[in-house]
């Protein structure tokens, strides 16, 4: 099972900026997107199912705004829209798909930049998410949680910790939150095989040059519930691919 999350940062964007011949490549089996900004009629739905994926979307109810899909070859035995609260479902912010006995859950998780109120929201978000989680896997043990999270974890995972202490994305409270999931018997997919610095899945547009000098935030994760951690067969992050502010990242499960 080859696996992509993506924050495409619009998907009619990406689209117009060559999404479509991308995919067509066969990148993964299963594409997990973020902040599509689109509801379904809005999108291309042949142009990717000539590339060999059915779809499955979950928009918000507020137009051009969040948003989540999922793009996949392999046929789900189950799809579900959101997870049961009522705000994160009316942003659009959760989908799950099952595949035999894997659970996938695309997710986006709130971001707290635009600011304090939001800020908080993100904190109750965290903790009504991952109550979720813990529910589900009474009866689904097996559980793939990709998606943005807006959350650097540990200061591998930025470009300027020191300058960010104080910046949403990298608050001591939401990287204890992601202490606290991991701690739930989740592993970080990608730092499971690559402890590498400077591995960054987001840069900001604010300056030109930021990606080129690659200053930027690991945010964007592939994580598995502990009982698959010895299926993690490869991981990568993909910065060359250039339809949004993010790039995709990659996790392959090998029994």
């Amino acid at each position: 099972m080859r696996i992509i999350s993506y924050n495409v940062n619009g998907i009619r964007a990406a689209i117009r900026k060559g999404f479509i011949d991308w995919i067509r490549t066969n990148p993964a089996d299963i594409i997990c997107l973020q902040e599509i900004k689109a509801n379904k009629e809005d999108i291309d739905i042949r142009a990717i199912e000539s590339a060999g994926y059915r779809s499955y979307w979950f928009p918000a109810q507020k137009k051009g705004y969040s948003g989540v899909g999922i793009l996949t070859r392999l046929l789900p035995d189950n799809v579900e829209l959101g997870h049961g609260n009522p705000q994160s479902d009316f942003e659009g912010r959760v989908l799950r798909a099952d595949f035999k006995d894997i659970t996938l859950i695309n997710a986006y998780f709130p971001s707290g930049t635009s600011g304090e109120e939001r800020q908080q929201y993100k904190y109750v978000w965290l903790d009504e998410f991952l109550d979720y989680l813990n529910g589900l896997r009474r009866t689904r043990t097996k559980i793939v949680v990709c998606g943005d999270y807006n959350i650097a974890h540990q200061e591998i995972d930025i470009h300027n910790p020191k300058g960010n202490r104080n910046t949403s994305g990298f608050l001591p409270e939401e990287r204890a939150w992601f202490d606290k999931f991991l701690e739930n018997d989740f592993v970080d997919g990608f730092r499971h095989l690559n402890r590498e610095p400077d591995q960054y899945t987001w840069w900001s547009v604010l300056r030109p040059t930021t990606r080129l000098e690659n200053r930027g935030w690991r945010i964007d994760y592939i994580n598995v519930s502990t009982n698959l951690r010895g299926m993690i067969h490869d991981v990568r992050i993909f910065p060359e691919v250039k339809h949004s502010d993010h790039c995709p990242v990659y996790l392959e499960l090998k029994p």
